[in-house]
């Protein structure tokens, strides 16, 4: 089995385990997630990536390659309490451990169930066989706790295939746990995020590229692009240090993307940049969607504590609708169309007086595949936002499929919330 040296970081093997993950019905997530975490927060290198189905000789198989390969192996998936749930029992036959009944972990799900007013299940027992010698690794958002083995120096990790759990499990309990074992062989890394919104990533590059050409001196910039916008990650290595460079490129950084930066620190999402210009001025929201179908609505009521500021929302996906709930003038439809700055407008102040709120915003476009006219191709998204007699309108061309324009149309609904009160974020730079 693979050794590293003692002076050098431990790399790592990514296991998912999923017959859905083969066939495609599901996106492996967890992998992508897996390898950022690994690099980013801990300076572990992913050095391969294997997907197997739920059987237990193809996962025992890639446990052994994992095991010849890296000091630590990491399989997500296939711990739960069905049938089909065989990763516990795959790895503890590829590391030659029995399966023992873990009375605590038993007495934990049972306690779980009565508060909740049922009695165990039967299936869910299985959780509690544990292959021999495994730490358990605390889930604090499911039943099946992570499992921990050293098996001659390999650190051998299993967590859950729920996405929330598996993230939940390594951020806290798994991370804690290997730079306990790995103590003096991590480094020490620092990292900053930035978060813009409106600029394409390209344009974004090029900005900063010309302001600095020769980079931050030893703090790495990585680009971490969405739908929804760009994040920027900064990291130095050399602990507390290089605080001081890593302070010095965050300010550099600042000023060169300061035209669509906007601070959620809490949740990364625009959203809670919103909440909270709003909160302090003392104003409430109301939204008026329709392409997005609440889209908007939904990534604001996401952030805890939303209801102090977000009274409500209208999805008012028909002309009829637009006209019975928010007062849209029929006249104005058949004119202008549906989908017209006008419209969108009234939709907008439509939903400022239905829920007496100071600000409000709308959305209406053409999300595809159809609906398109000549003058209004699919990606046409028009948007309002006002705050008493203050509005701002616009329209957009979004590229991408349905799902692509109605993300990117939440997200500039948010952004022209910010605009508008207070002035931050410029339009979208073509």
């Amino acid at each position: 089995m693979r050794r590293s040296s003692s002076l050098t970081s431990p790399s790592a093997v990514v296991i998912t385990v999923g017959n859905e993950l083969l066939s495609g019905r599901t996106v492996d997530t967890n992998a992508a997630w897996l390898g950022r975490f690994l690099s980013d927060r801990l300076g572990i290198e992913v050095d391969l990536r294997l997907t197997v189905g739920d059987e237990q000789n193809a996962i025992a198989t890639a446990v052994a390659q994992g095991m010849a390969r890296a000091e630590i192996v990491i399989v997500t998936g296939g711990l739960g309490p069905t049938p089909d749930d065989l990763t516990r029992e795959a790895v503890a036959r590829a590391l030659n451990r029995p399966l023992l009944l873990d009375q605590g972990l038993l007495d934990q799900l049972t306690g779980r169930f009565r508060s909740a007013g049922r009695p165990l299940p039967d299936a869910n027992r299985r959780i509690a066989m544990v292959p021999w010698g495994a730490q358990l690794l605390s889930n604090p958002l499911g039943t099946a706790p992570g499992l921990l083995m050293d098996e001659q120096g390999i650190q051998v990790v299993l967590l859950p295939g729920v996405p929330r759990e598996m993230n939940a499990i390594a951020s806290e309990a798994a991370a804690e746990a290997l730079r306990r074992v790995f103590a003096g062989r991590l480094p020490d890394i620092r990292s900053r995020e930035l978060h813009t919104t409106g600029v394409p990533e390209s344009a974004l590059a090029g900005l900063i590229g010309d302001a600095f050409p020769s980079g931050f001196g030893g703090v790495r910039l990585a680009f971490l692009p969405e739908e929804t916008g760009v994040d920027l990650r900064l990291t130095v290595t050399g602990g507390t240090a290089s605080v001081g460079r890593l302070d010095e490129a965050e300010a550099q950084l600042r000023e060169v993307v300061k035209p669509w930066l906007f601070e959620a620190p809490e949740t990364g999402d625009l959203a809670e940049a919103v909440l909270t210009a709003l909160r302090t001025r003392g104003l409430r929201l109301a939204a008026a969607e329709s392409c997005t179908g609440g889209l908007a609505s939904k990534r604001l009521t996401d952030v805890a504590g939303a209801s102090d500021v977000f009274l409500g929302g209208v999805v008012a996906y028909s002309d009829d609708a637009k006209e019975a709930l928010l007062g849209v003038e029929r006249k104005i439809i058949d004119s202008c169309g549906a989908v017209s700055e006008e419209v969108a407008e009234q939709m907008a102040r439509g939903a400022l007086m239905r829920f007496g709120a100071e600000v409000a915003v709308s959305l209406t476009g053409i999300a595809g595949p159809g609906g398109a006219t000549p003058d209004k191709p699919v990606g046409t998204v028009c948007f309002a936002a006002v705050h008493g007699d203050q509005a701002v309108v616009r329209r957009s061309v979004f590229p991408g499929n349905r799902d692509g324009v109605r993300q990117r149309s939440a997200q500039a609904a948010l952004a022209l919330i910010l605009h508008l009160v207070d002035g931050r974020l410029t339009p979208p730079l073509d």
